[in-house]
């Protein structure tokens, strides 16, 4: 186990709200990049009006698919951000309830918002190490 200590004193916390037709992960990184941000991490609830999930498959070393293309309540939504090559990546997890309350569950592929998704992220400050992704680690 790795373990690296933030500095909390210097977190700034920023309160997204993505709207009908966003896309999440294209939204959370583009935010990552605006704001030059290497290290966070955040949560959210609200809803998709479709969205793809993934299981990531160890010996091929990919994300199966798994693709709900209808209105889901969005009620646990959980990553991080870090640098991969240089450039801050988003790593995602998400469950989400379709109507009759079934729940899909995996790492977030992408999401279309319907009507809202509402996302709060912790950014650790200018002291605070950087943490990065490696191939060592694999993909999750």
């Amino acid at each position: 186990m790795k373990s690296k200590l933030l500095d909390g004193s210097t977190q700034k916390t920023y309160a997204l709200v993505l709207d009908t037709g966003d896309e999440a992960m294209t939204s959370l990184l583009a935010f990552a990049q605006k704001n030059n941000i290497t290290a966070a991490h955040f949560t959210g609830i609200g809803a998709f009006s479709r969205v793809a999930l993934g299981y990531y498959d160890w010996e091929k070393k990919e994300y199966l698919r798994i693709p709900v293309d209808e209105q889901v309540e969005a009620v646990s939504l959980l990553g991080d951000v870090a640098l991969e090559k240089g450039q801050p990546k988003i790593h995602a997890h998400g469950v989400v309830a379709k109507r009759n309350g079934a729940a899909r569950a995996g790492h977030l592929i992408e999401g279309f918002v319907r009507p809202t998704l509402e996302i709060a992220n912790g950014v650790a400050g200018p002291s605070a190490p950087r943490i990065r992704f490696s191939k060592r680690s694999g993909a999750h």
